[in-house]
């Protein structure tokens, strides 16, 4: 397969990691060779319940003895994403009751930004230094590093950036601003939390001068922060809510959510303000209300500061400068990116996968399953630690 894989697969990076993948059950991964390995990455904050958790693949296997794809988005009522919509509205706060389902974080990103210029017929956008929201051009157009952006510019025009938790800064946000799009923390960067009541200022900047605040849950949302959304610590509601990742149980799955009032004006001047073929698929949205209720019904939620509280006191080291995050999206930060890879690779080799943050090179990602358990917790960060006494040396 590996031959294979480099001939005929479109590459997204020089290096990949080109494990060879068997199966994957509960919180490991399987490669052909029979090697196991402890899942701390859940793929990139996606797994949310492991891997074929039976609950999701029950869901699955239900509605496609039901029907498949059957109209595009919004035309017909069909039960797994009215039902979806339905479980997000109540999860959310009062306002955020309106949601529209898609096939990705990205395109929930694209979504979310025309919302915004079409509520307040403004363009400008205000966007986050280090930012990441996705790689589709207008998503690109508001991920605030250039080294990314840079060979493929022009993007979308009328993007301002911000830096993250500078109040001087918040005062860029003015009566032009149709929406500040942030990250509830921000993820490639390097888990950086709002510090300050940050957020709070920035909605009220936006309540002041009439723009949008939207915040990105892509990675925080769906109980990964010890909330059912990341904003839920920090004292703020925003004005549309985009989420994806661990919502769809490993199927692929984004939507972008606000209030009835501010959603309604894409459905008319013009019609059809936002459409998807597949956005919504009966199949994914059982997987993804499957999800919900066994995040939502279960102490998964309740246990997860736990374990990252475990977490935190198991791995102490010389070589760990500081472990950023909240709940189970944590990061362990190191003197160099080569340390970083080096530990990453050999944690790899000894059956813990761990991986890397987007800008942050020193960052060694830990998001595992929400449904980790205590002991597979011990085991991962005991090989960890293992390999850290071992470079060392």
């Amino acid at each position: 397969m590996k031959t294979d894989f480099y001939k005929y697969q479109a590459q997204t990076s020089p290096h990949p990691l080109a494990l060879e993948i068997s199966h994957a059950k509960g919180n490991y991964i399987y490669d052909t060779s029979g090697n196991e390995y402890l899942d701390f990455v859940a793929g990139v904050s996606a797994n949310s319940l492991g891997h074929n958790h039976p609950k999701v693949s029950e869901a699955i296997k239900n509605q496609l003895d039901k029907y498949t794809h059957v109209m595009v988005y919004g035309e017909f009522i069909q039960k797994p994403q009215l039902e979806l919509c339905k479980a997000l509205a109540e999860n959310s706060p009062d306002n955020l009751n309106a949601v529209y389902i898609t096939n990705s974080g990205t395109e929930a990103t694209e979504g979310a930004l025309k919302l915004a210029k079409r509520f307040t017929n403004r363009h400008e956008i205000i966007a986050a230094k280090n930012g990441y929201h996705g790689n589709t051009q207008g998503a690109m157009s508001v991920c605030g590093a250039e080294k990314q952006n840079a060979a493929f510019r022009p993007l979308i025009p009328g993007t301002k950036f911000i830096e993250f938790n500078n109040q001087i800064d918040i005062d860029k946000i003015t009566t032009k601003t149709a929406a500040v799009i942030l990250e509830t923390i921000q993820g490639g960067a390097g888990f950086i939390d709002p510090k300050n009541d940050y957020l709070n200022e920035i909605q009220q900047r936006c309540n002041q001068v009439g723009a949008l605040f939207i915040l990105d849950e892509i990675q925080t949302g769906i109980g990964r922060t010890g909330k059912f959304w990341g904003f839920e610590n920090y004292n703020v509601v925003p004005d549309i809510i985009i989420t994806g990742k661990g919502l769809g149980g490993g199927m692929p799955i984004g939507a972008f959510i606000s209030s009835t009032e501010i959603m309604e004006t894409l459905k008319d001047n013009p019609k059809l303000g936002h459409i998807t073929t597949f956005g919504g698929h009966p199949v994914i949205a059982s997987a993804g209300l499957a999800t919900l209720n066994e995040i939502t019904k279960s102490n998964l939620i309740s246990n997860t500061l736990n374990k990252e509280q475990l977490i935190r006191n198991l791995l102490v080291h010389p070589l760990i400068k500081e472990i950023r995050g909240k709940g189970l999206m944590l990061a362990l930060l190191v003197k160099s990116s080569e340390i970083a890879s080096k530990i990453i690779l050999q944690c790899l080799e000894e059956g813990l996968l761990l991986f890397w943050l987007l800008f942050e090179g020193k960052a060694i990602r830990i998001t595992p399953p929400l449904t980790i358990s205590e002991e597979e917790i011990k085991k991962g960060c005991a090989i960890l630690l293992r390999v850290l006494s071992n470079l060392e040396k």
